[in-house]
């Protein structure tokens, strides 16, 4: 989870794959009209995101069985225990960035949907980091993939919600 720009869809390949899991990348789950909302540069507000967080909620209780991973900007708690309401048990695995690092990574993604620096600026706004929450593990995205990969590996097989 984190802000776009962080870092989730390569990290969640590299975690997938590395676990034989499934990925589901949250982006494929937003409506065409948030789609085209974001190729605009406007900003999805909480009503945007309530179909795709419950399209999000229904994905994960249909592979639950199996192990999953999933991209999701989750960017408030809401949106985090809406995600757990479905999945309990469900762990995150939070990019941190800077607002700069953030910026150039998106800047320099060509024919992504997701436009603009103040779409960047208004997730920094929007995120509610989860601080202090179950179940989270807070990384440095300008670690290397590999880096981040194998941490995360390293705390899911320990088990350690915390």
């Amino acid at each position: 989870m984190g802000v776009s720009g962080c870092g989730k869809s390569s990290l969640a390949a590299a975690v997938a794959a590395a676990r034989g899991a499934p990925l589901i990348e949250a982006d494929a789950h937003h409506s065409p009209a948030n789609l085209d909302k974001m190729r605009q540069g406007i900003a999805l507000t909480d009503a945007d995101r309530a179909g795709w967080l419950d399209s999000l909620a229904q994905a994960l209780l249909q592979a639950r069985s199996q192990g999953v991973v999933m991209t999701c900007s989750a960017l408030k708690r809401a949106y985090r225990d809406r995600l757990r309401a479905a999945a309990p048990g469900l762990r995150f695995a939070f990019l941190q960035i800077s607002r700069e690092e953030a910026g150039r990574r998106v800047a320099s993604r060509a024919g992504h949907f997701f436009a603009g620096a103040g779409l960047v600026d208004n997730q920094f706004a929007t995120l509610e980091p989860p601080v202090g929450e179950p179940g989270v593990l807070t990384l440095d995205a300008a670690l290397p993939l590999d880096t981040l990969c194998q941490q995360v590996l390293a705390w899911l097989n320990a088990g350690d919600p915390a």
